[in-house]
Parts: C-alpha cells; sequence; structure tokens
C-alpha cells in the first residue's frame, strides 16, 4: 500500500451476453475510418469474424479482412498484416479471435505508429508512441490478451517466443462476448480455461501482487473453479460460458498488473520450440511449478485451495498449500489435458529451453528465485510424472 503504482486497464470494457452489438457505437467515438480485422481462417470459415462484421457493417464502419494468423503467431503474420493495413489505408486495427489474432493486432498497431521489425520490441517498454487504437474482440475464455499490455509474438527463426510488455499496447476498447463462445470445442475450451486459470493463479502469487490484484486474481480463481468442467461439457452452457468470460477477463486484468511466472515462461519456450498451443502448454506445467513455488507464499497457495472450494478449516497452511496443487492438477485431468510426456517435448532439448526460459520476461515477477538447473527439473518432474487418480 505504501508504493506508487500504475493500474493499466481498457479505456472501454464491454462483458456479458450480447457485449459485441455494442462495439459500433463505441468505436464510432474513436474517430477512426478504417479497420484491419485481424483473425484466423477456422474463425472465418465457422462464422464468428461474420457475427463481429456485421455489427461493423450496420453500425456502417469500413473494414478490411486479414485472416492469416497461425495458432502460435509468427514475425510472418505480423509484418503481412501490417502490409495490408498500409494498402488498405486503415487507420485502427479489429482483433477478433483468442491470444493469436489478439496479439497479431498488438503488433501491427505498434509497427504502424513506431515502425521497424516487430522483434525491435521484444522486452519491456520498448515502444516510444502508443499504438493505433486497438478493438480486442475476444472469442475464448482463456488468454485475456483483450485487456492486457502484454503480447507474444514467434520468431520463426530463432524458434522462441518473444514477450513484449508494452503499456502501449493496450486495446482501446475490450469485448468479451460469452456469445461468441459457444459451441467451441472440449479440447479448446479445456486449454483456453487452464490458460485463465493459469493466468489468475500466476498474478496471485507474483511478486509484483497488490491489493487490487488479489482481490480479482481470487473471484477469477472462484469462477474457472465453478464453470470450466461445466464449459467442457456443455458448450452452449452460456451461463458457463458467462462465468468463465468473467473469469478469464479478470485474470487478465490481474497479471497484466501484477505479472506471471515461470509456468509462462516454460511455456513459451514449448510453444516456440514445438509450435504447442499455449494453454495446453501452461496447463501441463501449472502444477509442477505451484509445487516449486508452494512453500514461498504457502498462506496464498491456501488461499487457492479455498477458492477452488477446498474446506481448509481443519487443515494446516501447508496443508491447504498441498491441496491446491492437488486441486488444479484433478481439474487438469478432468478437462482432459494430456501430460507433457504425450506432446511433442524432446528431453534432448531441456537444457535450451531451461536457459531460455531463465531469459523470459516473464521470470523476474515468479514468488521464488528459480535458476535455470530448476527449471529443467520442473520440466524433467512434468515428463516424468505418472499423476495419481483421485
Amino acid at each position: 500500500m505504501l508504493t506508487a503504482r500504475r493500474i493499466y486497464w481498457p479505456p472501454v470494457n464491454l462483458v456479458g451476453p450480447g457485449s459485441v452489438k455494442l462495439v459500433g457505437e463505441e468505436i464510432k467515438k474513436l474517430g477512426t475510418k478504417k479497420a484491419l480485422l485481424v483473425s484466423d481462417k477456422v474463425l472465418n470459415k465457422i462464422g464468428v469474424v461474420k457475427q463481429v462484421t456485421d455489427v461493423l457493417d450496420q453500425s456502417g464502419i469500413a473494414y478490411a479482412v486479414f485472416d492469416d494468423v497461425k495458432p502460435n503467431p509468427t514475425t510472418t503474420n505480423v509484418h503481412d498484416g501490417l502490409a495490408l493495413y498500409k494498402k488498405e489505408n486503415c487507420d485502427f486495427v479489429i482483433t477478433v479471435g483468442g491470444g493469436s489474432p489478439q496479439d497479431t493486432g498488438s503488433g501491427i498497431g505498434i509497427l504502424a505508429t513506431n515502425g521497424g521489425n516487430i522483434a525491435d520490441y521484444e522486452g519491456v517498454g520498448k515502444s516510444k508512441n502508443k499504438s493505433v487504437p486497438i478493438v480486442a474482440v475476444s472469442t475464448t475464455a482463456g488468454t485475456a490478451a483483450e485487456v492486457t499490455i502484454n503480447y507474444v509474438i514467434t520468431d520463426e527463426k530463432r524458434k522462441v517466443k518473444m514477450l513484449m510488455i508494452d503499456p502501449n499496447a493496450l486495446p482501446a476498447i475490450a469485448v468479451n462476448d460469452p456469445e461468441l463462445m459457444l459451441k467451441k470445442p472440449k479440447d479448446l475450451t479445456a486449454a483456453t480455461g487452464l490458460d485463465a486459470l493459469t493466468h489468475a493463479i500466476e498474478g496471485y502469487t507474483a511478486r509484483g501482487a497488490f491489493e487490487l490484484s488479489d482481490a480479482i486474481a481470487f473471484k477469477s480463481i472462484e469462477l474457472i473453479g465453478k464453470y470450466l468442467v461445466r464449459a467442457v461439457e456443455n458448450g452452449s452452457d452460456l451461463e458457463a460460458r458467462s462465468g468463465m468470460s468473467w473469469g478469464s477477463y479478470i485474470a487478465g486484468l490481474c497479471y497484466s498488473n501484477a505479472g506471471l511466472g515461470i509456468v509462462h515462461s516454460m511455456a513459451h519456450q514449448l510453444g516456440g520450440e514445438y509450435d504447442m498451443p499455449h494453454g495446453v502448454a501452461n496447463a501441463m506445467l501449472l502444477p509442477y511449478v505451484m509445487e516449486f513455488n508452494m512453500d514461498a507464499c504457502p498462506e496464498k497457495f491456501a488461499d487457492i485451495a479455498r477458492a477452488l472450494g477446498v474446506d481448509t478449516s481443519t487443515l494446516t497452511v501447508e496443508e491447504a498449500a498441498e491441496m491446491a496443487v492437488k486441486k488444479v492438477r484433478q481439474l487438469s485431468e478432468k478437462v482432459g489435458i494430456p501430460p507433457l510426456r504425450h506432446s511433442a517435448f524432446q528431453v534432448e532439448d531441456v537444457e535450451k529451453l531451461a536457459e531460455q526460459a531463465m531469459n523470459d520476461a516473464c521470470t523476474p515477477a515468479n514468488p521464488k528465485d528459480v535458476t535455470k538447473e530448476d527449471i529443467a527439473a520442473i520440466f524433467m518432474k512434468a515428463y516424468n510424472d505418472t499423476p495419481k487418480k483421485g
């Protein structure tokens, strides 16, 4: 409470069923002329993009569509999008999707006002100028990239995910409409939901955590614990989708201001090296990093257990902290997240991955000091472990 803080929050936030229908009137307040709408081919094909463009058409807002974004967006995606942005004489960006279109749109927006190569902006606060306005429409309850100052782009040549932490990339308008999330596949719902849970848990335990981030992280964990399984089992359950939408959204507000930790540092390497989906990578690693970190702040891990529905009244703090790890592992198994050994992970890469994770921008916020050897050991424990049932 005795530390001055900058708290970053999108100026306009539209949340809840039907909220995408309000975006046209908010865009008009920006005074812009033409958008580059950034998405991917799957969302375009299944009609999710059309749900947004129908609103734009009704509001008389001009746009061009760029839908070449990959699941792990690349430097090529960003620069190709920027080329179309310039060709079409756009002056703002609309992103439609999960983290991949959101991150690509952030990269395009930063380059439009700062120039150069997107790799120039890896790290913390590297841009000088604020992005063009970004209208970020989320279609998954996971990354919360629509409300954060973070974005991640894969350098194809180095096979490294570059993390940019940049207040200049903060969207002007964030939209979280659970109606856009209905009927998404079970595996996508599970992976993005556990990505959101990772954000909440890492944000709650990060070195940069503070009063506001603690309050919203705890609520996010409660919501995800309550609704994730329901959303996975029934993709048309609007109440569950709404609960997950809120859980993801407020987890994003938390970690964007408090920081993350080595779950993300390690997951970024799995994504960069093996093109592994980010939510799956986080989910595979989360219980093992929690085990490593819990002695640094056992009271907070006990809180996590309570948020996940554990009655801790008869447990010691340490026992409650262990229950938090157990509950997260059970949740991951229940929604079908595979173990690391069933992924593309290669044991011979562990030293390289651990070294790169040490250099990741998320590592300094981890609640416990960590070495390259620690990270390598966590990778190997996750790879070798056979989780117990029950």
